[in-house]
């Protein structure tokens, strides 16, 4: 098969991802193979790729917003989840796997396992024609949406979803979203779903104009945003510095919930701004759960997503416009293509 394969982290200028031919995987009790139509692009993947996550294995195949169809199961697989078989459309998230015994798991916190995995990144993920994945962590695609659509819903829209609840959305709260790439435009369609006021935060102009197609009430930098208009906030943005600006415009009581698996760190600033009970919380992963209900919300709406498409050659292409801010929504592989 081919895959766009990541040997050695390096910055995504230098293309580190190099196009081979591995060995069609098989895969065994408990598992289903999937051949790969789409695959998202995701920011997680260019901290991988850049080693600002650390590798955990190499070499790697990258991608964990995976569209496929199943197309061979393991001893075990149709017996230990009905339903998952030959011929089944299926999406593969960021979340591999979780132990299903610590703690954790035990309270339906299996994003925050002991013992979890990661696709396209503790195991080979998307950036492939096949790939392997454990037949009780794939997640039911609602047909709504075609292969190319669904690819971002898989991690952007759950993620984002996820990230909602954690910073506490209530229907008809004044939600502001900093940052807005693939992430945060499939988020505002949920908040405005809710009947949610959104301020959208963002220095470029396309993704501000992007905004305020989507329903934004106000779109613009984080400078020059209200103050205390806030009752809740998400910031997208990998970057510390944007913190402080989204405490500043968090009304009192309000909850930043900050979704980014790597930041850059963050700044100091004055405690005013976290005073008034305000609270920073980070979002980590996502569980099963929060994919079912997403789904179901997603086609519910039914949520729009834009994407840009590259082919499987093109991954070091489309992260790097991802990196520089290029993307409007999504960059998503397809794979279909692959000869």
């Amino acid at each position: 098969m081919k895959a766009m394969v990541l040997h050695r982290p390096a910055p995504v200028e230098s293309r580190p991802l190099s196009l081979q031919d591995l060995p069609e995987p098989v895969p065994g009790p408990g598992e289903v193979r999937i051949k790969v139509r789409f695959c998202g692009v995701c920011r997680t993947d260019l901290h991988i790729v850049e080693g600002e996550l650390p590798p955990v294995r190499l070499p790697l195949v990258p991608g964990h917003q995976v569209v496929g169809v199943v197309d061979a199961v393991g001893d075990t697989a149709n017996g230990a989840e009905p339903g998952v078989s030959v011929g089944d459309r299926v999406g593969l998230p960021w979340l591999y796997s979780a132990c299903g015994r610590c703690s954790f798991c035990l309270k339906g916190q299996e994003n925050l396992c002991e013992g979890i995995r990661f696709t396209g990144y503790s195991y080979d993920g998307g950036y492939a024609q096949y790939v392997i994945a454990k037949n009780d962590f794939v997640v039911k695609l609602p047909p709504t949406f075609a292969d190319l659509d669904a690819a971002p819903l898989l991690c952007a829209g759950i993620i984002g979803y996820r990230s909602l609840k954690v910073a506490g959305v209530k229907p008809g709260d004044t939600v502001g979203l900093f940052g807005f790439g693939a992430s945060a435009h499939l988020a505002i369609q949920v908040a405005r779903h809710w009947g949610c006021d959104v301020l959208v935060f963002t220095r470029s102009e396309a993704h501000q104009n992007l905004a305020r197609r989507l329903g934004a009430v106000w779109a613009g930098r984080a400078e020059d945003g209200p103050a205390s208009s806030c009752d809740a906030a998400v910031s997208f943005a990998p970057a510390g510095s944007v913190i402080p600006a989204a405490l500043r415009a968090l009304k009192k009581g309000g909850t930043l919930a900050v979704n980014a698996v790597h930041l850059d760190g963050v700044p100091a600033f004055d405690y005013s701004l976290l005073y008034w009970e305000k609270s920073v919380k980070s979002v980590a992963n996502a569980t099963r759960q929060d994919a079912r209900e997403f789904m179901e919300l997603a086609a519910e709406i039914p949520v729009k997503v834009s994407t840009q498409v590259f082919s499987l050659e093109e991954a070091n292409e489309a992260l790097l416009r991802l990196k520089r801010g290029q993307i409007q929504g999504e960059a998503v592989l397809d794979i279909t293509q692959v000869v």
